[in-house]
């Protein structure tokens, strides 16, 4: 395994991130297709064989369960000093008030909270699950400086937002002398490039390296196009992140499938090594369920697609609106609510 640099940090990490939200006990909450413990052990301990060293988890994978699997796991097969954590915070984790957000008191109870869960001192990446819209920025980068001061966390991050608010954040901190984000988990594939236009550019102006999530289309990008498998067929995110470009879709799909051929490889190997050749990535996210998943990512760091492959592939694309989670219409009559604010339409 050949370690990066994540962004324009000291920090080594490798070129693939295990996403732990595939594990986790699936009673315990979303999502409901997580490995249970037996099973995710196998998986986080193949790839630490493999010499992955980058994993992701987060409070809300399983209502903390993922934070409890993860950690065990990591103390059994891996050395702490070579690993490098991630988890984040945002989400509900329980009723009432404060159980979720980005507000100081929620940042300060949950970061106890994860390590109690991972059995850890520390993290290494303190991510933000994205943006909270109703809790100032100011009192969360603050928040989260302070974590960082406290020697709970080494490094942080955030996740999928528009160019302009992370750029207003990354100045935030700087302009307060607070901890920067150094990493941003984003939503980038071949079928889904909008961050290419902006908050990639930015990414780079500032060192920041990404941590890409769902790097295979939720598994679009693995599969002819008109296979399916039973989380296919029950994910709801599915249609939110991949509805209105399905022809488009299709033809990339295709293409993709006749370059791994070509290849003899498989077509995840053909999506992850594209992903690869973009400076500003610097690990995409692979939801590892079974040890070939493991096998096919290592193995996309030898394969190095050419200009002429790349162009079959990306020819077909069309511009999508790519879901963010804070700009759909229900999700901003609802924080208006919150707030008191009266929408205006």
């Amino acid at each position: 395994m050949q370690y990066v640099k994540l962004g324009r940090t000291g920090l080594d990490v490798s070129p693939l991130c295990i996403g732990a939200m595939s594990y986790g006990e699936p009673e315990r909450g979303h999502p409901y297709w997580s490995l249970p413990e037996d099973e995710s052990r196998a998986m986080i301990r193949g790839a630490i064989e493999r010499g992955i060293n980058f994993f992701d988890t987060a409070n809300m994978y399983s209502q903390g369960s993922s934070e409890e699997i993860l950690g065990r796991a990591l103390r059994d097969f891996g050395r702490r000093d070579d690993l490098v954590v991630c988890t984040k915070v945002r989400h509900p984790m329980r009723p009432g008030p404060n159980g979720s957000g980005l507000s100081r008191k929620a940042i300060m109870a949950e970061i106890d909270h994860s390590l109690r869960r991972l059995g850890m001192d520390h993290v290494d990446i303190y991510m933000i699950h994205r943006i909270d819209p109703v809790t100032p920025w100011e009192e969360t980068l603050e928040a989260l400086h302070d974590v960082v001061k406290a020697g709970k966390a080494r490094y942080l991050g955030a996740s999928s937002m528009k160019a302009w608010e992370f750029g207003k954040a990354l100045r935030l901190q700087k302009e307060n002398g607070w901890t920067r984000f150094v990493t941003l988990q984003n939503h980038y594939n071949l079928l889904a490039r909008e961050e290419d236009h902006e908050m990639h550019p930015l990414c780079a102006d500032w060192g920041v390296g990404t941590m890409i999530w769902s790097p295979l289309a939720r598994g679009r990008l693995t599969r002819p196009w008109d296979a399916t498998t039973d989380r296919s067929a029950k994910d709801p995110y599915q249609a939110m992140l991949y509805a209105g470009t399905e022809e488009a879709d299709r033809a990339i799909v295709g293409a993709l499938a006749a370059v791994a051929a070509a290849r003899g490889v498989s077509m995840a190997q053909v999506a992850l090594a594209w992903l690869r050749r973009n400076p500003v990535v610097t690990a995409p996210i692979v939801g590892a369920t079974k040890p070939r998943h493991l096998d096919e990512a290592v193995a996309s760091l030898s394969l190095d697609l050419s200009d002429d492959e790349v162009a079959a592939i990306e020819a077909p694309y069309t511009p999508r609106n790519d879901f963010q989670g804070v700009s759909d219409p229900k999700v901003i009559r609802q924080i208006s609510e919150r707030v008191g604010i009266r929408p205006t339409a």
